[in-house]
């Protein structure tokens, strides 16, 4: 039977990496069944402001999967991330971010193989905000003040919610994930030291639920200490498990080490649905011109291979991907030694190439 897949396009570059991606995904002998939605800004007008229709999260819901274009967020106002619409709206509470080195791509590491598990319903990433002046920050102000707190008048407050549910299932999560995969450790990352009672409570679930998995190595690490060591020592870490906004900041720091965010992809897992996206923006200013790197997004699919039960189809996908990396020849200019090489191709010949190396004629 196919797997029946909701593809998300997405917006800006997103249309033209997702077609990118589903040639080889179909390429790949694995038999999907496309259920296209539209979301983002190109459609919000027709839904009344909402970037994220109803229907597309049910669809979501319906086939359990799916794979989804870059959306764009715009910064300081107008609608909140699609990406956290979606992890809250389908409880998608593990983000998975490998972050592994690839021979050919320019970086000054070598052998990075890193998993950044990241918690993505709970942290400041919640949504839990009050807007300076409005009647709701001065109220909370005034209880905050009254129980022994210190804030100036002028403040916008944001409330860091982190649950011990929502700890244990994250952290079980990556012990299974670890064991699954054949991993060796599992780092818990925090700022104990200074936020007691929410990352305090991180790190006591994390070290309950260490206790239950004796069969890996368990350990914990300060945020800031941590990123000192990745930039020094990245080969001492496996899978590395972090609060949503430490995983988000650290994830992009890994990606750093193994060549950029064009080779980062994610998968957000949740009991019910999982979706999987690249973890770079739009980049609206490239759109329509053929140019950006797909390789993100086509890592995002072999991840969903994997999701899927298909492995052998996932290791043939990631095989040919590394052997275009290698060559060095069919890749976008962001993977060239110049980013003005005239030599780089497009979105479109990367998935040509890819095709090739899977043995399909294109």
């Amino acid at each position: 039977m196919a797997h029946r897949v909701t593809l998300i396009p997405g917006d800006g570059t997103g249309p033209e990496l997702a077609e990118a991606t589903r040639r080889v995904l179909d390429a790949s002998g694995v038999e999907l069944d496309w259920d296209i939605q539209q979301a983002g800004s190109d459609v919000m007008d027709q839904h009344g402001g909402n970037p994220l229709p109803d229907h597309v999260v049910e669809a979501i819901k319906d086939c359990g999967v799916a794979l989804k274009g870059p959306i764009t967020t715009p910064v300081g106002g107008g609608f909140r991330s699609v990406n956290v619409a979606l992890r809250k709206g389908l409880d998608l509470y593990a983000q998975v971010r490998p972050c592994k080195s690839y021979p050919g791509v320019r970086s000054r590491y070598e052998n990075v193989d890193l998993v950044i598990i990241r918690e993505a319903t709970e942290d400041l990433y919640a949504g839990i905000e009050y807007e300076v002046g409005s009647d709701e920050a001065r109220e909370l102000t005034e209880w905050i003040r009254a129980h022994g707190g210190t804030l100036r008048d002028e403040a916008g407050i944001s409330i860091k919610p982190i649950s011990v549910e929502g700890t244990r299932r994250v952290h079980e999560f990556a012990f299974d994930y670890a064991r699954r995969l054949g991993r060796r450790k599992v780092t818990t990352v925090h700022k104990a030291n200074i936020m007691k009672f929410s990352d305090g409570l991180w790190l006591q679930v994390a070290r309950e639920v260490a206790e239950q998995n004796p069969d890996i190595e368990f350990e914990d690490r300060i945020v800031d200490n941590l990123c000192m060591q990745l930039v020094q020592r990245p080969e001492e870490y496996d899978v590395l498990v972090l609060p949503n906004l430490y995983g988000d900041i650290v994830s992009d720091l890994a990606a750093g080490l193994t060549g950029g965010l064009g080779l980062a992809p994610g998968g957000n897992i949740g009991t019910e649905a999982a979706v999987f996206e690249p973890t770079h923006g739009s980049a609206p200013k490239y759109t329509g011109q053929n140019k950006v790197n797909p390789m993100a997004m086509m890592l995002s699919g072999m991840l969903m291979l994997r999701h899927l039960g298909e492995e052998a189809a996932a290791d043939r996908l990631e095989t040919a991907i590394a052997e275009v990396i290698a060559e060095g020849k069919s890749v976008t200019y962001d993977m060239k030694p110049s980013r003005d090489d005239p030599t780089a191709v497009g979105t479109s010949d990367v998935a040509d190439a890819v095709i090739e190396k899977l043995g399909v004629r294109v």
